[in-house]
């Protein structure tokens, strides 16, 4: 296996980057239990171009060179959705909107708003590559802290092994599991080189 190369996305790469993380997540718990079945694939990928394009503008969006894996991240004072962008989510999650129910963010921590992999490409630490390159992204950029949220227990091993710890997990009778976790990226900063911008 050669070397798996990570870059910034740039705005040419978001319609390839919104269908690797809709091919991602077809099989994902929670994208099932947020977004109705009528037409689950088309608001699927319609949900992941809106907010690559939200990420982009106002964090970090990273893919592999082939664009087969994506991961974004919010800085902790990106400003909410415009109106437009809030109309087409809420058209999107349909009578499921009540559905959602995200953790208040920290004042403090960048977010870690998605991170998919094709499934072809799976087992290939794609993922692995993609978290480092953007947790020492966001640490040249000064955060201290990143949050994120699974639902998958698999993802939580991952990304135990770059540096976070669970902070909750709660259980439904309806919907699925979600693990809350943290990393604290102290001494990140001298990891890499240059700063991204």
């Amino acid at each position: 296996m050669g070397v798996l190369l990570v870059r910034r996305a740039t705005t040419a790469d978001l319609n390839a980057a919104a269908d690797t993380l809709a091919d991602a997540f077809e099989g994902y718990s929670w994208t099932r239990h947020v977004l109705p079945e009528e037409d689950y694939e088309e608001r699927l990928r319609a949900l992941q171009f809106l907010y690559l394009r939200y990420a982009q503008k106002h964090g970090i969006v990273a893919i592999t060179d082939d664009c087969d894996g994506v991961i974004a991240l919010l800085p902790p004072h990106a400003p909410d959705p415009d109106g437009d962008m809030v109309k087409q989510i809420v058209a999107l999650h349909g009578d499921r909107l009540d559905r959602l129910d995200q953790a208040p963010s920290s004042p403090d921590a960048w977010r870690l708003e998605t991170l998919g992999v094709r499934p072809a490409s799976q087992g290939r630490g794609i993922a692995g590559a993609l978290l480092e390159f953007a947790l020492s992204a966001i640490a040249e950029r000064g955060a201290y802290e990143v949050r994120l949220e699974t639902s998958d227990a698999r993802n939580v091993s991952l990304y135990a092994r770059h540096g976070f710890r669970v902070v909750s997990h709660s259980e439904k009778a309806a919907g699925p599991q979600i693990w809350r976790m943290s990393a604290a990226l102290e001494g990140r900063r001298e990891d890499r080189g240059a700063p991204v911008p």
